[in-house]
C-alpha cells in the first residue's frame, strides 16, 4: 500500500489481487445479495484509490481494508435500514465437494445450507466476528480494530459465535 501511495500503480494490482475474494466473500455474506456485494466491493476499493495519498501504516494493510468495508457495510446499512443475511446459493456451489458419490454431495450440500442459516442466524456483532475470522483471516486484535471494540470483546463474540454454530451443526465439526 505504501508503494501504491507513492505513485507505483502496479502495487494497487498486487494488492487486489491478494484479497479480492476474501474481500468480496465477506461483503456477500453479510448483505445477502450480490448485486449488493458488488456494489460496496466496487465502492471500498475506489474509497482505498481516494484515500491512498493518506494513508498511513498504522495496522496490516488487512486491517485497513477490512476496516473500509466494515465502514461502507455500516453506511450501506444505515441508509437502508436492512438487516445483514447471508447468500446461501452461491456459497453452496463454493462448497460443493469434489466427490462423485451421489450421497457425500447431497450429505455436504445439506451441512452447507444448514451452517449458513445458523450463520445467518447469529446476531450482527457475532456473525461479522466470524466472517471476519474466517473469511478475512484476521487476528482477534485487528477483528477488534476493525469493528471498533475491544479485544475481550471480539473474543468473546467470536466464543459465541462458534459455540451458537457447534450446537447448530450437532455432531458435525465446524
Amino acid at each position: 500500500m505504501l508503494a501504491y501511495r507513492d505513485g507505483d500503480a502496479d502495487a494497487f494490482e498486487t494488492l487486489y489481487r491478494r484479497h479480492k475474494g476474501a474481500l468480496y466473500r465477506y461483503l456477500l455474506r453479510q448483505c445477502g445479495q450480490a448485486a449488493n456485494a458488488e456494489e460496496l466491493f466496487q465502492d471500498v476499493w475506489i474509497n482505498l484509490i481516494r484515500a491512498r495519498a493518506r494513508y498511513e501504516v498504522r495496522a496490516k494493510f488487512k486491517t485497513y481494508l477490512f476496516t473500509l468495508a466494515h465502514n461502507r457495510l455500516v453506511d450501506h446499512y444505515r441508509r437502508r435500514g436492512e438487516i445483514l443475511a447471508a447468500d446461501t446459493a452461491a456459497v453452496e456451489d463454493l462448497a460443493a465437494e469434489p466427490s462423485t458419490q451421489p450421497d457425500r454431495q447431497l450429505d455436504t450440500k445439506r451441512r452447507v445450507r444448514q451452517l449458513l442459516g445458523l450463520i445467518e442466524r447469529l446476531p450482527d456483532a457475532q456473525r461479522e466476528t466470524f466472517l471476519l475470522r474466517e473469511e478475512a483471516g484476521l487476528t482477534l486484535e485487528e477483528i477488534a480494530k476493525v469493528t471498533r471494540v475491544g479485544v475481550e470483546a471480539a473474543k468473546s463474540r467470536l466464543r459465541y459465535a462458534l459455540v451458537k454454530l457447534r450446537q447448530g451443526m450437532g455432531d458435525t465439526e465446524i
